[in-house]
């Protein structure tokens, strides 16, 4: 089976991609040295540590032990995808703000994972926050500056729709 190449199809942050991969070939892999998208981490390659965590069609799920055929006409969102150009995602902005990041290992994938938990629930509190992000490991904060990035992430987002839609807080 090995050099026999499967041919896949998905958008990878709002782009079309094809490309052509043998049926093993991980999909953390084709983001990183054939799309060039160095901003998903490889971290324990067991799925364990959530360095690696990318959206599929809205829900996180660990690109090191998706292979990349299982994406095949899937919607993935990594993290070069929350920026719209010079202009940083409310959860970005917070992540800085409230520094919850050191290193910076984890960040990406927790970004990754904090979209889609505010996704599901647009008003998180710090205690659902810190069971939501707990599948995802970070040696350097503790937690509470990502928790309080999150939930104020949610807020101004909150805030940011109602302004948009003309609704009153």
């Amino acid at each position: 089976m090995t050099g026999q190449k499967r041919h896949i199809t998905l958008t990878v942050n709002g782009r079309p991609v094809s490309a052509d991969v043998e049926p093993r070939r991980l999909l953390v892999d084709l983001l990183r040295e054939d799309l060039g998208l160095h901003g998903t981490h490889i971290g324990c390659e067991h799925g364990v540590c959530g360095t690696c965590t990318v959206l599929r069609d809205g829900a996180s799920i660990r690109s090191c032990i998706t292979f990349a055929v299982q994406a095949d006409g899937a919607e993935i969102s990594t993290v070069e995808g929350l920026a719209q150009g010079a202009t940083l995602h409310p959860l970005q902005e917070e992540f800085w703000e409230k520094q919850g990041l050191q290193c910076g290992y984890c960040t990406p994938g927790m970004l990754m994972r904090a979209c889609e938990i505010i996704e599901r629930n647009p008003d998180p509190t710090p205690e659902q926050v810190r069971e939501e992000i707990a599948s995802n490991l970070c040696r350097c904060t503790g937690y509470q500056f990502i928790t309080e990035a999150v939930v104020d992430a949610a807020k101004r987002m909150r805030a940011d729709s109602d302004s948009t839609t003309g609704a009153q807080t």
